[in-house]
């Protein structure tokens, strides 16, 4: 009975409603004279078939393409993810190929209608807006799981193999630029500029990829994957401080005229460090890592946008201060757990692989349509592997590491990845590096990356009977 009560209730509630709102509408319409309103359906229906053409223009709204390109993207990066899993390789490499695929060398050059209703050209602006947060957050991630904890005893041989690995193919880079520069370096670009930024493009190794691809093999806990990590992190530090320097002489036009940013950059380093740093660590002390309040939590996110803006403002490029910002943290692993947990769902698998996408629509292979070009890319390639396998390997080798170790740790330290992708379009950007130089630069953080994975169980293979080290295992 009760139920039926609230039934009838219901009814009389909505059914009076219904009637006070019509009753209303109807008495507001006669306020309308004198108005000059036009009829609706005569104003704003479109001409020829009106339903179809309200639907074309609501699939064409900007949101509406925004959601189709996420949703796309994100389809096509996990497709592409879980088959390079299969082929024991990490999912990253897939979200690359899937955005290359997704450019103009693939979709673009095959289904031009389908590019262009996927990736119009007035849409690539909120694209790469979205991808450039993603890429702010992953960089603050990769600060945040940057231990330099692991410098400490470590420090002489770290140093060694991870300079050597850097200083040899800048070295190398630069000198490939005095051959390239006339031909492929873009007007109006000095070959300081050019030169500086072909070098340390080839002297990237891709932190983040790295410590995938360790804790994948299961190599984490042993002697060979402690070192890369280590040198990987060493590298790190040092490559991008020397990016930074890099911008600023790029921007600033010659060494001199950048000193300005240098000082400043000087500066807000040690601001990070003496001053933030402290006071970032002092709310919790007192307080379980697991248990960050929700003010701290959004303090950290205040110091991580403050900091990326001050860099980019100060000419370094935002992406150093994300960085500087994850280092800055709290050294408790649990903390930075707890917030790369935090950050990381949307940085990593939403925002991260329009990156990738934007990086693909910039990639066309179209362009290598030359034999010069193409031995051009293979001599990049050579130059790269030579210059940070090989280098790497011997350093290794010198400070007292078996031949396979050593081997094993150049072809680790061989991995470029995403990191040479930021780097990469960073130089793009800033109008460095010609689309074709772009392409070929991309071909080479591919093949370097996508080699790491053959290499490690062709070097494991021939040193199977050395004692030395974990064997590898299979990638998960």
């Amino acid at each position: 009975m009760k139920r039926y009560k609230n039934l009838l209730f219901y009814v009389i509630t909505v059914a009076a409603a219904i009637v006070l709102i019509w009753m209303t509408i109807d008495q507001g319409s006669l306020l309308q004279s004198g108005k000059n309103i036009p009829s609706l359906i005569e104003s704003k229906r479109p001409t020829g078939q009106p339903f179809t053409a309200v639907l074309k223009a609501n699939v064409q709204a900007p949101l509406t393409i925004l959601l189709l390109q996420i949703t796309t993207i994100l389809v096509a990066g996990r497709l592409m993810g879980y088959i390079c899993r299969r082929l024991k390789q990490p999912a990253v490499i897939g979200e690359m190929i899937a955005g290359i695929l997704l450019g103009t060398s693939f979709l673009g050059h095959y289904l031009p209608g389908v590019s262009h209703f996927l990736f119009p050209p007035q849409s690539l602006g909120t694209l790469n807006l979205l991808s450039q947060v993603g890429l702010v957050l992953f960089m603050f991630i990769v600060g945040l799981e940057l231990d330099l904890g692991l410098l400490k005893g470590k420090t002489n041989t770290a140093v060694v193999i991870s300079h050597a690995s850097i200083v040899a193919p800048f070295t190398l880079g630069v000198g490939l630029a005095y051959f390239t520069y006339s031909k492929h370096a873009p007007q109006g670009v000095q070959f300081l500029s050019y030169a500086l930024f072909v070098g340390i493009s080839m002297s990237i190794t891709a932190f983040p990829v790295l410590a995938r691809i360790i804790q994948e093999r299961k190599l984490a806990k042993t002697n060979l994957g402690t070192l890369a990590i280590t040198c990987a992190a060493a590298d790190d530090v040092t490559a991008w401080c020397i990016l930074a320097l890099v911008i600023a002489v790029v921007k600033a036009g010659s060494i001199w005229s950048a000193t300005y940013t240098i000082l400043l950059s000087v500066a807000y380093v040690l601001l990070m460090l003496k001053v933030v740093k402290p006071l970032l660590s002092k709310p919790m002390k007192q307080q379980e890592a697991a248990k960050i309040p929700a003010g701290v939590l959004a303090i950290y996110l205040i110091v991580l946008i403050a900091s990326a803006y001050l860099t980019d403002a100060i000419g370094i490029h935002a992406l150093f201060g994300a960085f500087m910002a994850g280092i800055v943290m709290p050294a408790d692993m649990r903390i930075r757990n707890f917030i790369i947990e935090k950050i990381e769902s949307v940085a990593l698998f939403l925002l991260l692989p329009l990156f990738f996408v934007s990086t693909g629509l910039r990639t066309e292979i179209g362009l290598l349509n030359s034999t010069g070009l193409w031995l051009l890319c293979l001599l990049v390639i050579v130059i790269a592997v030579v210059a940070k396998f090989g280098v790497s390997a011997l350093a290794a080798r010198f400070t007292g590491q078996s031949w396979s170790e050593s081997l094993k740790l150049g072809a680790l330290m061989n991995t470029r990845g995403l990191t040479e992708l930021v780097v990469l379009n960073i130089g793009y950007d800033l109008g460095v590096i010609t689309p074709q130089v772009f392409t070929i630069l991309v071909i080479m953080a591919l093949v370097t990356t996508v080699m790491t994975g053959p290499l490690l169980d062709l070097i494991h293979k021939i040193y199977k009977n050395e004692t030395a080290g974990h064997p590898i295992g299979s990638a998960v």
